[in-house]
């Protein structure tokens, strides 16, 4: 057999299909700010500096970790890209920015066109959401890397906040108060825990008591975007800081916003965790203190606002459709 690229595992036709049935998908997210369409060497995104005074460009990037194995296990691929999209849109949203566009990388061990159609269309209903654009990205195939069946995806975001408006904890100061908002799930961490505890006792066809639909579908449940609720919240009341719930949990992502020489004091009973945790604790026996260190427990937002703001910040959530729940102080 002669040597080519396709039987060393990487297939150009699949590439390029890939590339044409994405096209469409992305563009729909498109807006006026965007100059390019798909195909350049680099993606093109022009400002409006005129109605930004000191803007500062904020940028993450992230990925979605071991939440990828259960979409493998499902063979569902539509809801992964929105998670990445939402991670991200959230970690920048909380510092005070104004998301603008996504970027997305993909490697796959045998790329599947209908697979990156699926992922790219989770990209494109969560940039659409969020008001963000997606004006590119870099779809790999490295066999020998991953298993043909899989793949990962990383996202890379980037917004805008004026340097006076930028959100940082500065302010956080002894009795403040923590507002606690609702996560769908574990969002995207602790998945490795979740897998190796669950798996064990269960498949994700199943569908344990705690759960009202299988375990498959509860481990997919979207991150969750917070983006609106912090565009009215620091619009309407002045907010000291916000944490995005990550790998680390409650306190090891809010300590990242408080003052080194202040503690945060916990009320870890003042909300109901999850069923999904329920089962993860019970499956694992794993003790509390674990479980805080790797889950948000429920919690996926935090906002530290001075006490007398409390009852604002609880009203300007609900009319947005949040609830907020008081879980803790600074001391």
């Amino acid at each position: 057999m002669e040597n080519s690229y396709k039987n060393a595992g990487v297939n150009i036709e699949a590439g390029e299909e890939t590339v044409e049935r994405i096209k469409s998908l992305a563009k729909s997210t498109f807006n006026k700010n965007v100059l390019s369409g798909i195909g350049h060497f680099g993606a093109f995104y022009q400002v409006d500096l005129a109605a930004w005074k000191n803007p500062v460009l904020v940028s993450s990037v992230d990925g979605v970790g071991t939440k990828l194995k259960i979409a493998f296990a499902m063979e569902k691929h539509d809801t992964i890209g929105q998670d990445l999209v939402n991670h991200c849109v959230d970690d920048i949203a909380v510092c005070g920015a104004v998301p603008q566009y996504f970027m997305d990388y993909m490697a796959f061990g045998k790329l599947n066109p209908d697979k990156a159609e699926q992922i790219i269309k989770g990209f494109s209903i969560a940039c659409k959401e969020n008001g963000v654009a997606l004006i590119g990205g870099e779809t790999a195939e490295m066999p020998g890397l991953y298993s043909e069946e899989e793949y990962d995806i990383s996202g890379t975001i980037v917004g805008l906040v004026e340097r006076d408006q930028v959100i940082d904890g500065k302010n956080v100061a002894k009795g403040n108060v923590l507002i606690g908002f609702g996560s769908t799930g574990l969002h995207t961490n602790g998945y490795s825990l979740a897998r190796k505890v669950l798996l064990e006792k269960f498949s994700v066809n199943d569908k344990p008591d705690l759960l009202n639909q299988s375990l498959g579908e509860e481990l997919l449940n979207v991150h969750k975007s917070y983006l609106k609720l912090i565009t009215e919240l620091k619009e309407k009341v002045t907010i000291n800081a916000f944490s995005h719930i990550t790998g680390g949990g409650i306190i090891g992502n809010t300590k990242r916003v408080v003052p080194k020489d202040l503690q945060i004091k916990m009320d870890w009973k003042s909300w109901d965790a999850l069923p999904i945790f329920k089962l993860i604790q019970e499956a694992g026996k794993i003790a509390d203190e674990e479980m805080r260190h790797v889950f948000n427990l429920g919690i996926g937002l935090i906002a530290i606002v001075n006490a007398n703001d409390v009852t604002k910040v609880l009203e300007t959530a609900s009319a947005v459709g949040e609830k907020g729940i008081v879980i803790g102080e600074i001391v």
